[in-house]
C-alpha cells in the first residue's frame, strides 16, 4: 500500500491547531520538522520546543479523499493558502528495515563492536553487542554515545558495578557488562527506554541480575564503581551532587551529551567532586571523565 503525504510550513504557534485539524481529517501521522535549519541546542526542563517556522508533514492512507480533506482544511482555516500544500504519493516500505540496512557494525576501542542483527560480526572473537534501532536513543552512531563506548572500552570493568544514568536503549550498560562488569543499573525517566533496555539485554543473553532497568522513582540509591551519564549539559550540572553521591570514592565517571560551548560549565561543576581528565572532542560534542575524590 502506498501513502499520500501533505507537506506545508507554518509558524510554530499554529502547529497545535494544525495537528488537531489534520488528525480530525484522519491523518495516520503528523510530524514536525525544522523549516529553516534553526538549531535548538537544549530545551529547558519540562519544555518541548519547536522551531520558529515548522514544516508540517501529514500522512494519509492511499485511498483517502484528498479533495474532501482540502475542503475541511480550508473550512477550518479560511486564511490558509492551499497553493502552498505539497502533495505526493509515498511508496510503502518497511521503515525500520530500511534504517537497519544502513546501520553497519561499528568498532569502539580494540575489542568492542556494536552489531545490528542483520549483519554477521566482523570479529566473532570480539565483544559483540547486538543492537538494532528501536524505541530509545543509543546505537553508537551519535558522537555522544560513541565517545562513551570508547571510554568504556578502555576501563577496567571486571566485576564492577556500573550505573547508566539516562540509559536510553541500554547500550552503555549492556556493553559494560559484556566487557566484564558484574552488573549494570540502568535508569531512565522514559518507560520506553526501560522496555528497550530490557529487550536489548535479552537479545544479548544477559540476565535480569546483570541488567537492572528502573524508572527514577523505582531506583533505590546505591553507590557504583562506574557512573556513565549521556544526557544533556543542563541536567548534568543540576544532577552533579546526586551523581557524585552514587559514585564510590575513587570510582570513575563519564559524562556526555555536552556541546563544546557548554563543556567548561559542566567541567567546573564536577571538579567539586571529581579529579577531572582532559576533555575528549568529537565534532561539536565533548565527553568528560574523572575519578571521585
Amino acid at each position: 500500500m502506498n501513502w499520500i503525504q501533505l507537506r506545508f510550513t507554518c509558524p510554530a504557534t499554529q502547529t497545535e491547531s494544525f495537528e488537531e485539524l489534520l488528525m480530525e481529517t484522519e491523518a495516520v501521522s503528523v510530524t514536525f520538522q525544522d523549516a529553516e535549519d534553526q538549531p535548538i541546542l537544549e530545551p529547558g526542563v519540562g519544555q518541548t520546543p519547536l522551531w520558529d517556522i515548522v514544516t508540517v508533514v501529514a500522512l494519509y492512507v492511499e485511498d483517502s479523499d484528498i479533495d474532501t480533506i482540502l475542503m475541511q482544511i480550508k473550512a477550518a482555516k479560511p486564511d490558509f493558502n492551499l497553493d502552498q500544500l505539497h502533495i505526493e504519493t509515498i511508496p510503502d516500505q518497511n521503515w525500520v528495515n530500511a534504517w537497519i540496512a544502513d546501520f553497519k557494525p561499528m568498532q569502539f576501542g580494540e575489542n568492542l563492536w556494536i552489531c545490528p542483527s542483520a549483519h554477521q560480526p566482523v570479529d566473532p572473537n570480539a565483544v559483540n553487542v547486538l543492537l538494532d534501532p528501536g524505541l530509545a536513543f543509543g546505537t553508537g552512531t551519535h558522537p555522544t554515545t560513541a565517545m562513551c563506548l570508547q571510554w568504556l572500552s578502555k576501563q577496567d570493568l571486571q566485576d564492577k558495578t556500573i550505573i547508566d544514568f539516562g540509559c536510553g536503549s541500554g547500550i552503555l550498560g549492556i556493553a559494560a557488562v559484556m566487557l566484564g562488569a558484574k552488573q549494570a543499573i540502568c535508569i531512565d525517566n522514559d518507560p520506553q527506554a526501560i522496555t528497550a533496555t530490557r529487550y536489548n539485554a535479552e537479545q544479548n543473553s544477559l540476565t535480569d541480575s546483570q541488567i537492572l532497568a528502573y524508572l527514577p522513582e523505582q531506583f533505590t540509591a546505591l553507590q557504583a564503581d562506574i557512573m556513565v551519564a549521556n544526557i544533556l549539559a543542563g541536567p548534568l550540572i543540576e544532577l552533579a551532587p546526586y551523581l557524585a553521591s552514587l559514585t564510590k570514592t575513587e570510582g570513575r565517571i563519564a559524562l556526555s551529551g555536552i556541546l563544546e560551548v557548554q563543556a567548561q560549565s559542566v567541567l567546573d561543576r564536577y571538579a567539586e567532586f571529581f579529579t577531572m581528565d582532559l576533555p575528549v572532542h568529537q565534532n561539536e560534542w565533548v565527553s568528560l571523565s574523572g575519578k571521585k575524590l
